[in-house]
Parts: structure tokens; sequence; C-alpha cells
């Protein structure tokens, strides 16, 4: 299987310079060729990666565009592939420009041939990356495959590289574990049908009160200082507060990645909802014609939401699965937290609070996220028996006694 090994880099002052350079220039390919593509949509037309990396090698003969030679020439078709495959995935109008400041610099190297890697000594390994020469990278552990390709990006002012090896192991085969339905929630992290709660405080009350503060600096600092040139407190306070939000989000994925591999190590079949984050995270501003409502409250849930890092969890959940022979099935989440477990009875009155679901019809009492996750697996089981995708609704039915086991 194909699966990712991410270090740290080690650049000297010359070849982190370059990897900037570098970064700049696969983002103004990037936005050139999608201005491009947009153009050609406009008239009607379409244009190929083909003919756009004809362009580009051309493009590197005109003296006004020698600077795109600087660059590995893998490295912009690369970047040309990637825009490509966004495009045919999501359209072209939807596909975002790429930002200098919002969009750290990333560039991939998607050769084998040309990524040399060998190991120095117990802490520090040594890779060979075109037009950069040898880089040392912290070796905090073994590849354990074939390199496919290598991914050099910065974040919060370190820069990393990501192998994609093929570690040559197969899928496991389907284990007879005992199923499990897990319930994301924000006050609690992950809930499981099983009445185990798990989550943890991923930013201290200190840090929280840093980066409150950070945040005021960066807002009261000015964008531009002078004629043409940047604010450097306004940057300064920018690496404080990256530094201090990968360092939180280095605790979630942590989180993230230990809760799966529990998960799936201990049961087969994992039954979670199929939240759609991206829709519940939207901002309620609205219009100026229709101004939304209820604004700060939900600018707050949408925070306590992406703070418990659903995504990465339900990632790091679907990869491990590959590994353990378990089975990751989505199933709609409509009334799972206003169903009572017991006796199937739907009604929101039934949910107390946060915590406490109490049913109006028979009196049952539980944990109201544990409740939930029992309802998830009920579904996941349903699904299971009848072979089909958790958010489709399948006509074949399931024997009732395997409906009742």
């Amino acid at each position: 299987m194909l699966t990712g090994r991410r270090y740290l880099l080690a650049f000297t002052e010359e070849q982190a310079a370059y990897a900037e350079r570098v970064g700049s220039i696969c983002r103004a390919v990037w936005n050139t060729a999608l201005e491009q593509r947009r153009d050609y949509r406009r008239r009607g037309a379409s244009i190929s990666y083909v003919e756009q990396a004809r362009q580009v090698a051309e493009a590197k003969k005109d003296p006004a565009c020698v600077w795109l030679a600087d660059a590995p020439s893998h490295t912009l078709q690369q970047t040309l592939r990637d825009l490509d495959r966004a495009c045919r995935t999501h359209g072209t109008w939807k596909v975002r420009w790429r930002s200098k400041v919002r969009n750290a610099p990333s560039f991939r190297f998607p050769d084998p041939n040309h990524i040399v890697v060998r190991r120095l000594n117990r802490r520090w390994g040594e890779v060979r990356l075109p037009k950069f020469g040898p880089v040392r990278f912290r070796w905090t552990r073994p590849l354990g495959g074939v390199i496919r390709n290598a991914t050099v990006s910065r974040d919060a002012g370190r820069w990393h590289i990501s192998f994609c090896v093929e570690d040559g192991i197969a899928s496991a085969a389907p284990s007879g574990k005992p199923p499990i339905g897990v319930d994301r929630g924000v006050a609690v992290a992950v809930a499981t049908s099983d009445g185990e709660l798990r989550d943890r405080a991923f930013a201290t009350p200190g840090e929280q009160q840093r980066i409150r503060r950070l945040q005021q600096r960066l807002a009261r600092s000015r964008q531009v200082h002078g004629h043409n040139r940047r604010s450097r407190r306004r940057d300064a306070a920018r690496a404080q507060l990256a530094r201090l939000h990968a360092r939180i989000r280095a605790r979630r994925v942590d989180f993230a990645a230990q809760t799966a591999v529990r998960l799936v190590r201990s049961h087969g079949l994992v039954a979670v909802e199929d939240l759609p984050i991206k829709r519940m995270t939207a901002s309620a501003k609205g219009t100026v014609e229709r101004p939304g409502r209820k604004v700060a409250a939900k600018a707050g849930l949408n925070r306590a939401i992406l703070s418990k890092g659903w995504g990465e969890f339900l990632l790091r959940l679907e990869h491990s699965a590959r590994y353990h022979g378990a089975t990751v099935v989505k199933v709609n989440p409509a009334y799972t937290s206003q169903t009572c477990h017991a006796c199937g009875h739907v009604a929101p009155d039934s949910r107390e609070s946060q915590a406490v679901f109490r049913c109006v019809a028979c009196g049952h009492q539980a944990h109201a996220d544990v409740n939930a996750a029992k309802n998830i697996l009920a579904a996941g089981r349903a699904v299971a028996g009848r072979g089909d995708l958790a958010v489709g609704r399948s006509v074949k039915r399931q024997p009732p006694e395997r409906l009742t086991a």
C-alpha cells in the first residue's frame, strides 16, 4: 500500500531561500495556468495539460520569463498535473488560486530516480534533490518501502519533506472482531457505543490566552509600513501565531492517530456519521442584502467543531483500517442524537442537555453521546448487512434475526 513518511528538513540559508523561490514559481505557474483554463472556458474551448506543459517549456526560452528555469522542471510539470486533476475533479471555476499569504509554499518531485536517500547516523538522514543538492533531515523513523515521490513544504516557518512510499504490505483480511459505533462531538471529541469517552485539551489555558493576545497584536499592526515595505512587527506576530497553531495542530493529529489505531485494532467494523463538515462550519454572515443571524454564536460553534479535528480523525481511521482488516462505514447522521436506543422513539425533547439523554417515552437515561453512538452502530450494522453505501437507501432487506443480533 502507499503510505506517507514526513520528516523535518535542515535547510541551509541558501537552500531555504531557494525553496522559497521554487515555491513562488510553482504558485505563479498554478495561477497563470488556472487563469488560462478559465479564459479558454469563457470562449467555450479547453486546454490540456500537454499543451500547457509545452507552453511552459517554450516560455523558459523567453528572456522575460527566464526565471521559470530557476525551478526544477519536474516540479513545474507536477504543478500542472495537479491543476489538471483538480479541474477535472472539481471543475475549473471551483479551483482556488494559490495565495502568497494564505498558502504555504509546496512543491513535489514526482520522479523517484531523482531522489536519493541515505542514512547518516542514528538521528540524521540525507536526501539529494534536483538543484538542491544534499539536504539533511531528522531520521525519526525508517522509510519502510520504496519511494514513489517526495513533497517539500513549509509549515510554521519550518520545512518538511514527505515521501510517498510503497511499503509492500497488502490490505489486511476482514477481521471477525466486534463492531463499534463512534459519535464525534464538540464537548467530547470521540464517544463510542461501549461507553468510552475520549477527549483531551489540545491548547492549554496559557496558550489560548497567548493566541488571543497575538491576534489582537496582529489586528492592530499595520499591514504595510512605508512605501512598498512590509511591516516587520506584523510578520513577527504572524510567525509566532503560526508556530503556536502548529504545536496545537500536532497534538490534534497525534490524538486522532492514536484513537483511530486503538479502534481498528479492537473492532472489525467502525460506524461513523457522514457529517458534512464543510457545510456545518460555513459562516453565518450572509450578504449585505440579507445579513445573517447569530453570527457570533455560529462562529464560536465553528471554532469548536474545527478544534476537535473531525475530518482528521476520519482520515486517520480510514487509513489505519487498511492495515488491521477493519471496515469503516459512514451512516446518515439524521436523528441519531434524538432517537432513544432502547425503544426507538424520536423526540428532540429527549436530549435534556449536551450530556444527558432521557427518553420522554420510556424514561431510558444515558449519556447523550453514547446513546447516539449506539444508534450509529445499529445503522452501521444494517448497512453492512445490506452491503451498500451508508448514505444510500437500499431496497434490499436484512433478515430479521440479523437485525436483532
